[in-house]
């Protein structure tokens, strides 16, 4: 057996462990769920539309941030690609990463047609994983910007455990970055022949964002209206539900929840998701049953938007377009 079919293999059985993870905390909450204290009564089916409109609408516009970060990094590497170029390929990533369960990633099909988009697969390889770190670092400064606008969450454990997911992640991406940015670390395989040149990118570009600090402004700031777009779909699924959880706490525990959901240890954060609902929003009055609930129509609302990526998913990797 080849190293490739080794790979190949080991993928599989990780996606399957992803899924299994998934159904077992998925099947233990499930288990607690009481349908009829989910929904309110009296709720208007009018309103429950509209949270559903505007919540569906508001995973749209994350995409499309998400595809405009991602411009404004290439733009700080010196290549100019067309947003609509972009934005089929973002949405193609979250077409399959959120709809269709694969050994491929969203974001590695995002890299393989942006390859085939700009050229320089390293270039590509390089763009994704600073989107994803920008983005990344939006989330505990929105949590934090929750938690001081709301600061008697810290009275209670779940505001306590949101700000040590923000700090542990504050100083992971610190090092992350130290690490990249370090021309003796991640620098000194800018020059190899080998897989390790991909590594060297990443620190071309860190470095690119560090000596240019606009473009790198306005990479974090298309950051934060991205993951703010977010949480303005947990809101929208936080009134669906009629939950008692005000607008300053969704915005300080709901980074936190998306920062846990994306460890790789479930398939698309499902049952992570859920359960760290059931732990930060208890304080609120928010029983496990509406917790679960919530987690999976935020969910949902991103499935639905998602799904707009089909065509783009269908359609391949298009052709290569100028870049300069």
């Amino acid at each position: 057996m080849t190293a490739t079919e080794h790979a190949d293999r080991r993928s599989v059985w990780g996606l399957w462990l992803r899924i299994g993870i998934s159904f077992v905390i998925l099947g233990i909450l499930l288990s607690r769920i009481h349908l009829g204290s989910v929904l309110p009564e009296g709720r208007s089916a009018a309103l429950s539309v509209l949270a559903i409109i505007v919540g569906v609408l508001a995973a749209i516009g994350s995409i499309a941030l998400g595809a405009f970060r991602w411009k404004q990094v290439f733009t700080a590497f010196g290549l100019s690609v067309r947003y609509r170029t972009l934005l089929n390929h973002y949405f193609a990533g979250q077409f399959l990463g959120n709809v269709l369960p694969s050994t491929i990633g969203g974001d590695v099909l995002r890299i393989s047609r942006a390859t085939a988009t700009t050229g320089s697969s390293e270039m590509a390889f390089s763009s994704v994983v600073l989107e994803r770190l920008t983005g990344f670092m939006a989330l505990p400064v929105l949590s934090l910007a929750g938690l001081v606008l709301r600061p008697s969450l810290l009275d209670v454990r779940s505001g306590r455990v949101a700000l040590l997911i923000d700090v542990v992640v504050i100083v992971l991406l610190g090092l992350i970055l130290y690490a990249s940015g370090h021309p003796r670390l991640a620098g000194r395989f800018a020059a190899h022949d080998n897989w390790m040149r991909f590594i060297g990118a990443v620190h071309i570009g860190v470095d690119r964002l560090r000596r240019r600090p606009r473009h790198a402004a306005g990479v974090l700031g298309a950051s934060l209206l991205y993951q703010a777009s977010a949480m303005v779909v947990l809101y929208a699924a936080v009134r669906m539900l009629e939950l008692p959880v005000p607008a300053t706490a969704v915005l300080a525990v709901g980074p936190a929840v998306a920062m846990l959901q994306v460890l790789p240890i479930s398939l698309s954060g499902l049952g992570i998701r859920e359960a760290a609902l059931v732990l930060f929003l208890h304080p609120f009055g928010v029983t496990t049953s509406q917790a679960v609930a919530l987690g999976l129509i935020w969910y949902g609302l991103l499935l639905l938007a998602s799904l707009l990526g089909a065509p783009s998913f269908a359609v391949g990797h298009g052709t290569k377009t100028p870049t300069s």
